[in-house]
């Protein structure tokens, strides 16, 4: 048995390790917060110095999320936060939390992970652990990060430890914390995997272990395309629905009262997040190199993707009921966070929606409660505040987009609209005629 690995097991048992998380966002930042919670030293890093600054004086930057335990150990020895790469010597455990997005030709975006790893490199040491929780295509762990740290003089499995375990984080979940969601575990060899049970055993969380990094990587990918796939059918038969006169909304919360056989999803105005919208597409990507055409997970995105548009098309469709043209209206747009009681905007449906609108020369605003201002984005600088929604108000536009229907909106209010387009199912027609679904 390498004495390293036995050594470093023992440490994270009695809790005599220092554990680094790299990247503070919305998994990174709940990971630091249970670290803590777990009795252990941590080191938090960003290369971003406002979520230092946050945290240092607790000031929070995710609403969803209770910063004081960690502000509080920030005070003491129990927790470091740093944008520099140096303090990774001081780490035991190195967890990479940072993100995988796709490139403008839809491929995987790797650079934030191996730019971490390669800056990380100078500063490690023997008996250390990395783990990877960034979602990505199966072999990414064997076929990137292995041979940058063989290359460094490590031996993987004896004196280095290299893990791949997946984040299954779903910001403003209240039946389910962190560490009541079971832990899928691997690693490059059998000692690695044993340190990864072992570490997320010690953090409260059920451990799953699988075979190789590989089926890690796949089991993250297969619960994504699955709900990709099934956002995509519903939303498929919400347009034909609605052709045929029909609320899919009624037609699928019936269906639901079947108690086996049958899980309910639910329509809407497109996909947003950091992992449906774009986890499908590293498999589609990987498929590639088998000659593998993956037909579902491919046209379950052109469904998806293609939501904006019909909303768009909901909109103006509802405006010529009132002999309006969308050019020059006032149109408020409901929630542009991409899922409810979360301010999380990538890749959300609404600011896609906003963008849409606006070039169709629309007046437009918007209400979110946990969006005061929309920030510069990878595809979007709209520019826009936050702006009021109560009974008078509402009255001022000529419609009204229910985009993200987060349970802090009065949604009593839009009685008084002129019209609303209500691409949640949120509001009951039959009670509001003025209102369309989408």
């Amino acid at each position: 048995m390498p004495k390293n690995y036995k050594g470093l097991v023992d440490s994270i048992r009695r809790r005599d390790i220092t554990v680094g998380v790299v990247g503070l966002g919305y998994v990174g930042l709940p990971l630091l917060k249970l670290i803590l919670d777990s009795g252990f030293k941590a080191v938090g890093f960003d290369i971003d110095e406002t979520k230092i600054a946050g945290l240092s004086t607790g000031k929070p930057y995710l609403e969803h999320i209770d910063i004081t335990a960690i502000t509080a150990a920030t005070k003491t020895d129990d927790c470091k936060l740093s944008s520099s790469s140096k303090l990774a010597s001081d780490c035991d455990v190195l967890v990479l939390c940072v993100p995988t997005p796709l490139t403008v030709y839809r491929e995987p975006d790797l650079s934030y992970v191996m730019s971490s790893l390669e800056s990380f490199v100078p500063y490690l040491r023997n008996g250390q652990a990395i783990v990877l929780e960034s979602t990505t295509y199966p072999g990414t762990t064997e076929e990137k990060l292995k041979p940058v740290l063989q290359q460094a003089g490590f031996k993987i499995g004896e004196d280095f430890f290299l893990i791949y375990s997946p984040e299954r984080e779903d910001p403003g979940n209240k039946d389910f914390g962190l560490a009541d969601i079971p832990k899928v575990v691997s690693g490059s060899s059998e000692h690695c995997a044993d340190v990864a049970e072992v570490f997320y055993g010690e953090l409260g969380s059920k451990t799953v272990r699988v075979s190789s990094t590989q089926a890690a990587e796949m089991t993250k990918i297969l619960e994504n395309t699955y709900r990709s796939v099934n956002i995509a059918l519903v939303n498929e038969l919400k347009v034909l629905a609605d052709l045929m006169k029909i609320d899919i909304f009624e037609v699928i919360d019936a269906a639901a009262t079947k108690p086996f056989g049958y899980q309910a999803f639910y329509p809407g105005p497109g996909l947003g997040g950091h992992c449906i919208p774009i986890d499908p597409f590293y498999l589609t990507w990987k498929a590639r190199e088998y000659g593998f055409h993956t037909r579902f997970i491919e046209l379950a995105g052109e469904v998806n993707t293609a939501m904006p548009d019909y909303v768009i098309a909901k909109i103006m469709e509802a405006l010529n009921t009132k002999s309006k043209a969308l050019s020059g209206s006032k149109v408020l747009v409901v929630g542009v966070a991409y899922k409810k009681n979360v301010g999380d905007l990538r890749e959300s449906p609404g600011v896609e929606i906003i963008d849409k609108l606006q070039k169709l020369n629309a007046k437009v605003s918007y209400h979110d409660p946990f969006v005061e201002t929309l920030p510069k984005m990878r595809k979007f600088d709209l520019k826009m505040s936050n702006s009021k929604l109560d009974y008078e108000s509402v009255s001022d536009y000529d419609l009204c987009v229910i985009v993200t229907d987060h349970d802090d909106v009065d949604y009593t209010v839009f009685e008084n609209a002129e019209l609303v387009v209500d691409a949640r199912g949120r509001l009951d027609i039959q009670e509001m005629p003025h209102v369309i679904r989408a």
